[in-house]
């Protein structure tokens, strides 16, 4: 654990002891700060009490010559409304940041690659991370990928963080400057925790904020919030490569007036070609790596080579690194096969555009989906529709997306997670080739803690199911 002394001897107060929260609180306290910490949840508060936290209710404790309020990026600061504790922070004019804060006040001399995006963030930045590792970088992930950024291992200038950073995260984080920092892509999301979709935008593009004079800046531009990004870096100098999995993003082209240039790093026809130092060349043929299915798992991994090229490795350790690619858990995850039938993990699939990349890889799908909707349902998922043999809905809003797929696709309000899984294997029976795919297009919180318990949920469910497993 990194050992925070940037507020030895002062006040600092910390809301929300989840993960984040808790090694937050622990590394201050190790750091000489006087914690006086809060979770509105009891057994949170009692496992921060067990590790030695000292408590204190900040709706009504004294907040007088507090230095910082050091707050999880789950907790509203602004919009819808903030969190009472943030609001009578502000009106204090205490500053509101969160633990990658931390990390980069405590950790200066290593250089940081951040990662953002509305999907493929996970990936991107584990690949990144085992890239730079094979090469005998020292590296450590963490951040929204579910390590606290605090309980990583301190690095020194020799030494790279690579940080999956939520919207959330980027907007407490008021000090970042990425020697690499990547954008993948932008679609609705949260806009209700930003005010919108210009406040959606404003958070991500934080992560090229305050950068060295020599940040490289990794662009997707397969959607056109993202190449208006690109085209306005490169205007203010900055270093851009951008990257594409779409062939129609491999040429010229103007925007308000400026010109684009072509994909510096691209995927055509499967194989990634690198444009970055002139004539595009071949370097590495995607189809084949089983862990990166799919055009969008081809657009992490364009964006990784470039992550990591801008860093400096040359193109056969970067091309060697993704093919030795082991995958992350809950991201089209293989589970088995059993009696010719794939089951699939995707849990992370916490909205209908990563829901989209995962129907895009499979044919004769059994899907189980649902939870708690997000802005929009299901409704773009409409060119997928044919794939699905059956639909197998829960939670929240499975009562909305029968709705938009009657008529269309057949389906079964299951309920619980549970009952979907036995009636997609139920109806797998005599079906070799098919898949059932959890790719809910939903967030968890109806059922589950989160996706990585609800995919550890269907994992052990799967475990349990009758037949011949390959």
């Amino acid at each position: 654990m990194i050992e925070v002394t940037c507020f030895r001897n002062a006040r600092v107060a910390v809301l929300g002891l989840a993960r984040s929260g808790l090694a937050a609180a622990e590394a201050l306290a190790r750091g000489g700060a006087r914690v006086m910490a809060w979770d509105d949840a009891a057994p949170r508060r009692a496992a921060a009490a067990a590790a030695g936290i000292p408590l204190a209710d900040l709706a009504t404790a004294d907040l007088d010559g507090v230095a910082a309020l050091v707050l999880s990026p789950g907790i509203p600061h602004a919009f819808p409304a903030p969190h009472p504790v943030a609001a009578r922070a502000r009106a204090r004019g205490i500053d509101i940041i969160g633990d990658i804060e931390l990390l980069v006040r405590s950790c200066r001399a290593a250089r940081m690659v951040g990662v953002t995006g509305t999907n493929g963030k996970s990936t991107t930045a584990a690949l990144i991370a085992q890239i730079l590792a094979a090469s005998g970088r020292r590296v450590a992930l963490g951040g929204n990928i579910g390590v606290p950024a605090l309980a990583l291992e301190k690095l020194g200038a020799d030494g790279i963080y690579v940080l999956e950073l939520s919207s959330y995260q980027l907007e407490l984080t008021p000090g970042l400057a990425c020697a690499v920092a990547v954008l993948l892509n932008i679609t609705p999301d949260h806009l209700d925790r930003h005010g919108g979709m210009e406040g959606y935008i404003a958070a991500k593009e934080r992560i090229f904020a305050h950068g060295p004079a020599d940040q490289c800046a990794v662009v997707g531009i397969d959607d056109e919030i993202c190449r208006g990004t690109a085209c306005r870096l490169a205007a203010e100098g900055v270093r851009v490569a951008t990257i594409s999995a779409c062939a129609s993003a491999l040429t010229p082209r103007r925007r308000h007036g400026r010109d684009q240039p072509a994909a510096s790093v691209h995927v055509a026809d499967g194989v990634l070609m690198d444009a970055l130092d002139g004539a595009a060349r071949a370097v590495l043929d995607l189809r084949h790596l089983a862990r990166l299915p799919g055009r969008h798992n081809w657009q992490n991994a364009a964006a990784a080579y470039a992550a990591v090229r801008g860093l400096g490795l040359d193109a056969a350790a970067a091309a060697a690194g993704i093919k030795s690619f082991t995958g992350l858990a809950h991201r089209q995850e293989p589970i088995a096969v059993i009696d010719g039938v794939r089951y699939v993990n995707d849990s992370k699939a916490t909205n209908a555009d990563a829901a989209a990349n995962a129907l895009a890889c499979y044919d004769d799908i059994l899907w189980i989906a649902g939870g708690r909707a997000k802005e929009g349902g299901i409704a773009t998922l409409a060119p997928f529709f044919p794939r699905i043999r059956r639909a197998f809905l829960i939670g929240e809003a499975a009562p909305s997306f029968a709705a938009t797929l009657e008529g269309r696709v057949a389906c079964a309000l299951c309920g619980t997670l549970e009952a979907a899984v036995r009636a997609a294997h139920d109806a797998a029976q005599g079906h070799r080739g098919a898949t059932v795919l959890l790719s809910p297009a939903c967030a968890s919180f109806d059922q589950f803690a989160d996706f990585e318990a609800r995919g550890a949920a269907f994992r052990r469910l799967v475990e349990t199911l009758s037949g011949e497993r390959a």
